[in-house]
């Protein structure tokens, strides 16, 4: 008999810029085959390290544009004069065929998923002290000082945002960090509601042992 297979996993983590949120999910991402990660569409340019598919989806402006009118994106932002969303059709295509998807997004973007996934599960990580995240935002090298105060009190704001998530994070430690979401990711995914199909196969009448 076929096993029932549950639908995949949606987990969505953000965090304040500078809390090493994407360092995570990649460690994550290499552990675990079955895990895929949502590309997110933008029309900022892409930086020397990124590449396109992998990192973002870049798209001019005016696709992006059309896309949004189109109701394509699960949620989307403007930051900083250049806009990010994520497509809901990426996400439905890779939970529909059973496979688990991680979205690295920020908390505006967190809020609109879980409204439409409200089984979802929401992480939030947070920088090891105030001081450490103003370290990493100055440590950056190619943002002006401005910048880099509005990148401050963005994350601030963010970070506030933390007490709606289903866990948080405090990234001291790399390794322990990614052990932490490591459990998190585990336990979410043998919950008993999410086992339901599986347990039922258990209790279906298919004919004598």
């Amino acid at each position: 008999m076929k096993q029932t297979k549950p639908k995949g996993l949606l987990m969505v983590v953000s965090a304040p810029s500078g809390a090493g949120k994407t360092t995570l999910c990649k460690k994550l991402l290499a552990e675990f085959l079955d895990l895929r990660f949502s590309v997110s569409c933008t029309t900022r340019p892409a930086r020397k390290s990124e590449e396109n598919g992998r990192d973002y989806h870049f798209i001019s402006t005016e696709n992006f544009t059309q896309r949004r009118a189109n109701g394509e994106f699960v949620e989307w932002e403007e930051i900083y004069g250049h806009f990010y969303g994520t497509l809901k059709k990426d996400i439905e295509d890779i939970i529909t065929q059973g496979h688990d998807v991680i979205l690295d997004i920020d908390t505006k973007g967190a809020r609109n998923v879980k409204a439409l996934y409200p089984q979802g599960i929401f992480v939030f990580i947070m920088p090891p002290s105030v001081e450490i995240l103003k370290e990493r935002l100055k440590n950056r090298g190619s943002e002006t000082d401005d910048v880099i105060r509005k990148r401050f009190d963005k994350a601030m704001e963010e970070i506030r945002e933390n007490e709606w998530y289903d866990y948080v994070v405090f990234n001291d430690i790399v390794s322990d960090s990614v052990n932490i979401l490591r459990s998190v990711y585990i336990a979410e995914k043998n919950r008993t509601s999410r086992l339901q199909g599986r347990i039922a196969d258990f209790y279906r009448i298919t004919g004598g042992i």
